[in-house]
């Protein structure tokens, strides 16, 4: 098939390469806008813009399809597609664009459809300590998330694996699953969702980041893993910011102290409400991201220290 890929981070790359692997044709790639990044606030382009310029094909980075539909539908009938594959691409299609190629717009979504639509299933799934999660391939709709259903792949969710680590797994995931959805697309059925059983996975926020050990340690935890590597889950010591990239559930008996406090020194074990977590990665003030292993090597713990006090200005 000839193909226009409409993508924009990490999570669309595989799909892209995957594409460019097959036996289709990658006739034109449309991303988001460069951004700029870093401290000179260079203007950096997205990932799927540069695996697109390594096998130079045309990019293209409108602000936005849904303003000018007619300046993306001339392009697009240049390119005369017959299929649009959408990966984390970030704008919206408008209708034109949508009913434009032949076999219409497949999307690649990283949650088992209806359940999480929206910008952030992933970090969603493992938040809320789901068993498993997934990818599904669907028809794209002029609703968010609602078109019908193509393909499946599910997948469990490790109990300490955080949302990067699982954003990495269904990015490939997804790849395979729009391969297999683009091999059989004449003979697919569509599957409608049920809007009954939808949800809606918002966008991640700072103010998710305070860990509150008056909660289950499970729920702690989930907290730590769901939002690793951002925002992050933070905590303070000593007043000053602590950010926990990755935790385990600990056997640690909680009843040796208060919620927040430190019940085992060398592992960096913390009470709950209920159970304990123990940091395995962490992140301390002015400092580098480093296994808790390493930073308690160079600086100690103490059992009974209370985490969560203000953090120092």
């Amino acid at each position: 098939m000839n193909v226009v890929f409409m993508g924009t981070p990490d999570f669309a790359v595989p799909a892209l390469q995957a594409l460019y692997d097959s036996e289709h044709t990658v006739c034109a790639v449309f991303t988001q806008p460069d951004k700029p990044k870093g401290r000179g606030y260079k203007l950096m382009p997205p990932p799927v813009k540069e695996l697109a310029m390594k096998y130079d094909t045309p990019v293209y980075q409108p602000e936005s399809l849904k303003r000018d539909p007619k300046s993306a539908t001339d392009v697009l009938n240049r390119y005369n597609p017959d299929v649009i594959v959408v990966a984390a691409y970030g704008k919206i299609l408008p209708k034109e664009v949508l009913e434009l190629p032949k076999f219409g717009c497949v999307n690649i979504h990283g949650s088992l459809l209806p359940k999480y639509r929206g910008a952030a299933p992933i970090q969603r799934a493992v938040l809320n300590g789901d068993e498993f999660s997934g990818v599904t391939t669907m028809q794209m709709a002029e609703g968010l998330d609602t078109g019908d259903i193509l393909m499946v792949s599910k997948t469990p969710i490790g109990i300490n694996e955080t949302a990067a680590e699982l954003f990495d797994r269904l990015s490939v995931m997804g790849a395979e699953l729009m391969l297999r959805t683009l091999a059989h697309l004449e003979n697919i059925t569509p599957v409608p969702q049920n809007d009954a059983e939808s949800s809606y996975a918002a966008m991640l926020s700072k103010d998710m980041c305070p860990i509150d050990f008056n909660k289950p340690a499970f729920k702690v935890h989930k907290q730590i893993c769901g939002l690793s590597d951002w925002p992050c889950a933070t905590t303070t010591i000593g007043g000053k910011l602590l950010k926990v990239y990755k935790s385990e559930l600990s056997d640690v008996d909680e009843a040796l102290g208060t919620p927040g406090s430190i019940i085992d020194e060398k592992k960096f074990t913390v009470a709950c409400q209920t159970g304990s977590v123990t940091f395995t990665e962490i992140q301390a003030q002015g400092a580098k991201r480093m296994k808790t292993a390493d930073y308690l090597r160079g600086k100690p713990v103490a059992k009974g220290e209370i985490l969560g006090e203000a953090v120092a200005e």
